[in-house]
Order: structure tokens, then C-alpha cells, then sequence
């Protein structure tokens, strides 16, 4: 902060659209996880405000008790029938909502197996169940199955980010499915930033791999292709009902405003409606891709709208995104906790409703600023571990 360069809780003051307003100027949105644009639709804008005069602005108790309107339980069936499981729960974050399954799903004689690059909401709740938790080497299935076969806990549940919200990597499903399979332990997915991005229609990582009936459910967040804040555990029904009256911070929470729930409902008949969205999404990334490729930086495409940048440096990362900034291009930091402190990156997010002459401009400003900071140029070491979680994830 003394030094300038501190690129945290910057306001911007407009609508996440391909652009937005900071201190007065336009600037091209590079660090948004509005992945299919609907965050500004009309027809989702329009649907929160018709919730609003109908239910009003909250709904004064949780779940549980008062909280629960006749639009919470359509949002629940609409999300049922589109990842195709028996039923939903809404949390009113996505955070709460891995702090609201995956501590209720080990028992206190169960063991729960976590990646170490998993969101912080998984941490968190690892941290707030009764069970072992175990911490296995990002994407080393090797280092997984030594600490499944040496677990003889009765419950085994393995828990893991679908896309990994940082790197942009995509879990190893089929094998920890296979891992799973062998060590009798079920998978849960945590699909934050896969819904609307992987599979059929966007319905996550599991579609992605044709493992939809493989996993004991998924998690996922409204704050990306939803449109909307709030979460949802989706899976088999005997598991919601159990959710519904065991988990604390569904129980002992205000139930997520109806406004909320109308946009995610709405945002799934656009992406039902418009599939071009996601495959639109798929064809910017190989372009940016590609271009950064070109212009000499060290990317891996996984597939994913998440495309890191590495820097190596904590100082050169915050003085790189204010850089950036002042130059029209918004871009996310990314150091230790949230990564490897040796793996400080410049985080670089797509909408499907960017052009290409936006991605143009903001590589542009990618080589000038790169350059001047000395981090323009191949990065052995990324290639190298960028290489082998490709090779792993076939």
C-alpha cells in the first residue's frame, strides 16, 4: 500500500460488461467470472426485479423455518433437472455451501481426501467436519492412492475443485472416480467454475467426462455463469434430505434473497436457449491462448476461460495488474496462500461476450507491461509443470 501498488478492493463503477468504469476511465474486463456475460442480461435483470415485487427484497428466516419460498423450490428443481440429479439445495453462498455439505458428509469415523490446490471454501470445511482430512499433492493421483490404501476409515469421500479456480486446470475425474471405485470412497466435485463452462449445455466436470452417475454429487456457485450470489449441492435425493436437516449453515442462515434465486433460473433458460455461449467462451480461449502463446509468454490451455500468467514474483504480480489498469486492461493477482508462493500469477479471466479486439488490446498491453517487469518470455519451469498436468489430464 505505501509502495502504490496494492491491487485489492479497486471499485468499479458500472455493470460488469466486456468493459467497465474505474476512477472515471473505460477498461477492458479481463478478471471476471461472468463466464457466459449474463450477469448484465436483460431478461435476468428483468427477472430479479419481477421477484422482488412479488416476494419483496429478503425473506427474514432461514430455510428451515420461514425462509422458504415457493421460488426457492422452483430454483431447486430447475437446478435438479439440469444437472440431471434427483434434487438441489440452495446455501445462500457458494462458500457456505462446501461448508454446509462436506463436513456432514464424514462422519466422525470417516476420512476426507482434499487436493491442495482446492478453493478455500473446501479447506474451510475440512476444517469444520469431525473426520480425518488428508491432503493429497495437486493432481498426483500417485500420492492419493499410497494415502487411500494406507486409510482403513469405514467412509472415505474425496473432495475436488472441477476447474481449479487459479491454475485453470481441470480435475482428473476418471481417475479419481477409478480411485475411488477401488478404495471404496465416494467423489464429490466442487463446480464453482465449471457449471456453464465443461460438459453438455455446461452441466460441469462430470458431463465433461461422461461421469455424471459416477460421483455422490456436485457442488457448484451462482457468482459465475449464474448470474446471481448464492450455491447449491446437487445429487441423489435421500443425500439433499439429509443436507436439509443436518447442516448448520443452511439451518442457521437467512434463506438467499428471491431476487437471487429468479436470475439463476432465468440464466439457465439462456444457456439452454443459447449454447453458442459456451461454445463462443471455448473459441476466445484458444484465441488468447494462442496469441500469448505467440507473443512469447509460458500458457498450457487447459480448456478452461481461466488463464494464468505466470510472473514468479509477489511485487512484480501487484505492480503488473496496477500497471495494467492504468493501461485499460483489469487482471487479477494471485500469491501465496491462493498459489504456491513460487507460482505468483497474473490471472486472466474470459466472458464469451468479449471480441477478439478486446483480447488484442489486452495482450498488447501484456507484452509492454511483461516486458518492462521482465516477466515476458518463456518460463521453463511453468512450461514444464503446465506440460505434465496436461499429460495427466489427458
Amino acid at each position: 500500500m505505501e509502495a502504490g501498488v496494492y491491487p485489492y478492493f479497486r471499485p468499479i463503477d458500472s455493470e460488469q460488461g466486456v468493459t467497465v468504469i474505474m476512477n472515471g476511465h473505460e477498461v477492458v474486463m479481463m478478471g471476471s467470472n461472468n463466464y457466459l456475460g449474463l450477469t448484465n442480461h436483460p431478461e435476468v435483470k428483468q427477472a430479479a426485479k419481477d421477484a422482488i415485487e412479488r416476494y419483496g427484497t429478503g425473506c427474514a428466516g432461514s430455510r428451515f423455518l420461514n425462509g422458504t419460498l415457493a421460488i426457492h423450490e422452483e430454483c431447486e428443481e430447475t437446478l435438479a433437472d439440469f444437472m440431471g440429479t434427483e434434487a438441489a439445495i440452495v446455501f445462500s453462498t457458494g462458500f457456505m455451501t462446501n461448508q454446509g455439505t462436506i463436513p456432514y458428509l464424514v462422519p466422525r469415523e470417516g476420512a476426507l481426501f482434499i487436493d491442495r490446490a482446492n478453493h478455500a471454501s473446501i479447506i474451510d470445511a475440512a476444517r469444520l467436519g469431525f473426520g480425518k482430512v488428508v491432503k493429497f499433492m495437486h493432481g498426483d493421483m500417485t500420492d492419493l492412492e499410497k494415502k487411500l490404501k494406507l486409510n482403513d476409515a469405514p467412509f472415505k469421500l474425496i473432495a475436488v475443485d472441477g476447474i481449479f479456480s487459479m491454475e485453470g486446470d481441470i480435475a482428473p475425474l476418471p481417475d479419481l472416480v477409478e480411485l475411488g471405485r477401488k478404495y471404496d470412497a465416494d467423489v464429490l466435485v466442487d463446480d464453482a467454475h465449471s457449471i456453464g463452462v465443461l460438459g453438455d449445455n455446461g452441466k460441469g466436470t462430470a458431463s465433461h467426462f461422461g461421469l455424471d452417475d459416477a460421483i455422490i454429487g456436485t457442488v457448484g456457485t451462482f457468482s459465475k455463469s449464474f448470474a446471481s450470489i448464492g450455491g447449491f449441492f446437487s445429487g441423489p435425493e435421500d443425500v439433499v434430505h439429509y443436507l436439509k436437516h443436518k447442516s448448520r449453515p443452511l439451518i442457521f442462515s437467512a434463506s438467499p434473497p428471491p431476487a437471487n434465486m429468479a436470475a439463476v433460473i432465468k440464466a439457465i433458460e439462456i444457456i439452454r436457449r443459447e449454447p453458442e455461449r459456451i461454445t463462443r467462451l471455448h473459441e476466445l480461449t484458444k484465441y488468447l491462448v494462442n496469441a500469448l502463446q505467440q507473443a512469447g509468454f509460458s500458457i498450457q490451455e487447459h480448456g478452461t476461460p481461466i488463464i494464468p500468467v505466470y510472473v514468479r514474483d509477489p511485487m512484480t504480480v501487484f505492480k503488473a495488474c496496477m500497471m495494467l489498469q492504468d493501461e485499460g486492461v483489469f487482471v487479477n493477482p494471485v500469491v501465496a496462500p491462493a498459489v504456491a508462493p513460487e507460482d505468483a500469477l497474473i490471472r486472466l479471466s474470459l466472458m464469451s461476450t468479449l471480441e477478439e479486439s478486446h483480447l488484442d488490446f489486452a495482450v498488447e498491453k501484456l507484452i509492454k507491461v511483461g516486458a518492462e517487469l521482465g516477466f515476458l518470455g518463456q518460463d521453463e519451469n511453468a512450461v514444464a509443470v503446465a506440460n505434465g498436468r496436461a499429460e495427466r489430464e489427458g
